[in-house]
């Protein structure tokens, strides 16, 4: 009797799909998805200890305060600083704070790629079916970071219920605005000092210059600098697009640097235009990269 022996499966067939099944999507989408994956992960390990999260809330709430409350001194001694009144100022402080703490709270572990770096732990990221990006943004998100733009959205309150302002339809729409694309911006600067980091390896101090001094700058007049600076953070560094013009739009006062009215609705144009800059400059980084190898 003939032994039969079973013809091999046809390479085109289909076969019956082992194991887990990933769906092909977009690479943006699945760098969206595993973000949100990782994020969650570390906001059910932080809500493990809920009193512990409070305690840290209340901390981190408490130590950015303190940024106003210098303003505060300052204000008990003169009546205006550059020429602009308190509740101008808090206006200034709070939607260049309320813009930097959504940035830090989503992409503020990008300041650790400079340690990856150096220790080879990127190596890790790499072979991982996910977008490095995403890996690196949401690694240890920290939901603490909410106590900045809680301190934020108070200061910037106080500003609106104090100042004295003709409001139109665009200038409300002008405040979420300006606190969305100075977000975006702050972001763009985040990722392009971490693509920065894959050629220095120690430059997490350089980024922080431009992400926690430039919220620093921001919360106070421009006119209390030297023209040159606002120039810089106007046609370089595009930190004056996070607060300056929009709020100066709302207050209805001149911008130091001779623009236009209408430059004040450029936020959104300027931080989608930073975006793209700094994902190129991220993929020329990570190209880039050498393993530390053994």
């Amino acid at each position: 009797m003939a032994d039969t022996v079973a013809a091999p499966a046809d390479d085109d067939e289909e076969r019956e799909p082992t194991g887990f099944v990933f769906e092909d999507r977009p690479r943006p989408l699945e760098g969206i998805r595993a973000y949100g994956l990782i994020m969650a992960m570390w906001v059910r390990s932080t809500m493990a200890y809920r009193a512990s999260f409070a305690m840290t809330l209340l901390g981190n709430l408490a130590v950015t305060a303190f940024d106003f409350v210098t303003i505060l001194l300052m204000f008990s001694h003169v009546d205006a600083l550059g020429g602009y009144a308190l509740p101008e100022v808090a206006l200034l402080y709070g939607l260049s704070a309320t813009a930097f703490g959504v940035c830090d709270l989503l992409l503020g572990s990008m300041d650790r790629v400079g340690g990856r770096v150096r220790d080879g732990t990127l190596d890790t990221l790499l072979v991982r079916p996910v977008p490095v990006l995403a890996q690196v943004a949401a690694d240890r998100f920290a939901l603490r970071r909410l106590g900045r733009i809680t301190q934020g959205l108070l200061v910037l309150g106080y500003a609106l219920v104090t100042l004295d302002i003709a409001w139109t339809p665009l200038k409300t729409l002008m405040l979420p605005m300006t606190v969305l694309s100075g977000a975006a911006i702050f972001g763009a600067i985040f990722i392009a000092g971490a693509a920065f980091q894959f050629v220095a390896q120690d430059a997490s101090e350089v980024q922080n210059s431009f992400t926690y001094g430039g919220t620093t700058l921001l919360q106070y007049p421009p006119t209390i600098f030297a023209k040159d600076l606002v120039r810089g953070v106007t046609f370089v560094v595009p930190l004056a697009f996070v607060s300056w013009l929009p709020a100066l739009y709302v207050l209805g006062r001149e911008y130091p640097v001779d623009l236009p009215q209408w430059v004040a609705f450029l936020p959104p144009l300027v931080a989608a235009g930073a975006c793209g800059l700094a994902g190129l400059a991220w993929r020329a980084g990570l190209r880039s990269y050498r393993s530390t190898g053994n």
